[in-house]
């Protein structure tokens, strides 16, 4: 990325660009490199089209009906039906940042120069971008075999002027749209509708975005857990370093050594450390390490099979500059399945955590002498008592939500696709687990404050301090009853922002990059 600018060439997308052009932060250019790419390999497909060579795709049918052979004079037709007759997707439609990326993802793959697609269609992809034209793609109706066909042919759909889109935040026909951003559709040529709906960025997108997201929640919940240590006058001990080299984990390591730093010098601690009858913290705060830890080495390894995914090439057939075309299986959402379910399981980890510090700060037993569910007046007032609540009932659904969808298979297209993935439904999955644990994360933070609010004038380290402030700069201290959903939605937004990343971690700039590698 440079400035605001994002080149996409087919090789070096990251996730942090993915995610500044589905923002709307940066704009994306195609490379010259990757044109030249491009019109090789269309020259390729060209030449099957002007020799009538038998071609899956090219000019055969589709799928179950590859053996059939379709006339010259009906290609283009072929391609504009693939997109029309498998645009059958239904539901919510995703969000206009995971659209974004999925368009700017399928872009990317043609760039790759192994579709034989022109350079015309990038071009007209991200001069949608560009201009806000965004196709409306309902979120349900691919199993993520030959790639996520639903969701991209409702994005190819307004690329020929059909379908409906978003611009200019009213919801419109395809060429509608089109027009009102001074833009054509396209006329596909051989191979192009093919090329548009064959791959995984749908899924790829949906997860690659959670993904972004996951490491902030990551970096949260170790501003909020440390806060809740120091709300309940727990120790540190359990973060030495030595503990946590003779482990070997590296997660586990690194997620002791920001808890170290967000705990150091503090008076609340210092208040405590000589007369405390406790011998040991409970597993929520001196077991931190142990399972953030392995979150940070889930979100790696995930992050690695993503970031690949970025630049992968999903197309079938595929096409060489040699003249060579190559059917396989590149389109199979395995990869990104197994992504997100790792994701969606290490993530529900962080929620269940979480819970159950939220709930020793407001248990009347378990808080250390702070007023039952941090309510001024106890009994009268109820406090934080249903807050505790909705956190262990999001917590409990990130449970559900945590069983692999990749493990599941129902075979399709007359049985020849006979394995498939899910990869759309896992993508969709750890989508509502991110929104879950942001949640959690929330109610921690808003009770954790509190509970700081309660041991004053004793001082908290730096860390929890700032922490402490950014809470308060949004949510004000708790004088009595309201509704706690207001404050809960507030901080969850700051929490999607970014706005509680310790600045004690290493991590804030660098662990997209680092994920993806």
């Amino acid at each position: 990325m440079n400035g605001t600018e994002v080149v996409i060439d087919g090789r070096a997308l990251t996730l942090a660009s993915l995610r500044a052009v589905a923002d709307g932060s940066a704009r994306a250019v195609l490379s010259p490199e990757a044109r030249a790419r491009m019109l090789a390999t269309r020259a390729v497909v060209d030449d099957i089209v002007a020799r009538d060579a038998v071609v899956y795709g090219v000019t055969t049918g589709f799928g179950k009906l590859s053996e059939v052979a379709i006339p010259p004079d009906r290609l283009r037709a072929l391609q504009v039906n693939l997109v029309r007759s498998h645009a059958a997707g239904v539901g919510t439609p995703l969000s206009t940042p995971e659209v974004r990326a999925m368009m700017l993802l399928r872009a990317n793959v043609l760039a790759c120069g192994h579709s034989g697609a022109r350079p015309e269609l990038v071009e007209l992809l991200l001069a949608m971008l560009a201009q806000g034209v965004h196709p409306v793609v309902p979120e349900q109706g691919s199993v993520g075999a030959s790639g996520d066909l639903a969701p991209l042919s409702h994005l190819a759909l307004v690329l020929i002027g059909e379908g409906e889109a978003e611009h200019g935040g009213r919801v419109m026909a395809g060429c509608e749209a089109l027009a009102a951003a001074g833009l054509s559709p396209a006329t596909l040529e051989p191979k192009e509708g093919l090329a548009l709906v064959n791959g995984t960025q749908a899924h790829a997108a949906v997860g690659a975005l959670a993904l972004a997201e996951a490491v902030a929640l990551w970096q949260t919940a170790h501003a909020a857990g440390a806060m809740t240590v120091e709300a309940l006058m727990g120790t540190p001990d359990a973060f030495d370093a030595r503990i946590h080299d003779v482990r070997g984990q590296h997660g586990q390591r690194e997620s002791a050594a920001l808890l170290r730093a967000l705990l150091a010098d503090s008076e609340i601690r210092e208040s405590h450390r000589t007369n405390d009858p406790r011998v040991q913290d409970a597993y929520a705060l001196r077991c931190m390490p142990q399972v953030h830890g392995p979150v940070l080495d889930a979100l790696r390894f995930a992050g690695g099979l993503l970031g690949r995914e970025l630049n992968a090439a999903t197309d079938n057939p595929l096409v060489f500059a040699d003249g060579t075309m190559l059917s396989g299986g590149n389109f199979h959402g395995q990869a990104g399945a197994m992504a997100a379910d790792v994701l969606a399981i290490a993530l529900t980890n962080l929620a269940t955590m979480s819970e159950r510090r939220i709930d020793r700060l407001v248990h009347p037993d378990l808080n250390h002498g702070m007023p039952a569910f941090l309510a001024n007046e106890p009994g009268l007032e109820s406090g934080f008592m249903m807050a505790q609540v909705s956190a262990a009932a999001l917590a409990s659904e990130c449970k559900t939500l945590a069983h692999p969808a990749s493990v599941d298979t129902i075979p399709t297209d007359g049985s020849k696709e006979d394995v498939v993935p899910m990869a759309m439904g896992a993508a969709l999955k750890l989508r509502r687990v991110v929104h879950n644990v942001r949640h959690v994360l929330a109610i921690e933070l808003l009770c954790g404050a509190r509970g700081i609010d309660l041991r004053a004038p004793l001082r908290p380290s730096a860390g929890v301090a700032a922490t402490h402030a950014a809470v308060r700069a949004l949510v004000a201290p708790l004088t009595g009853d309201r509704p706690p959903s207001p404050d809960v939605r507030r901080l969850a937004d700051a929490i999607a922002e970014g706005r509680f990343v310790p600045q004690a971690s290493r991590f804030a700039d660098s662990i997209l990059a680092e994920v993806q590698t």
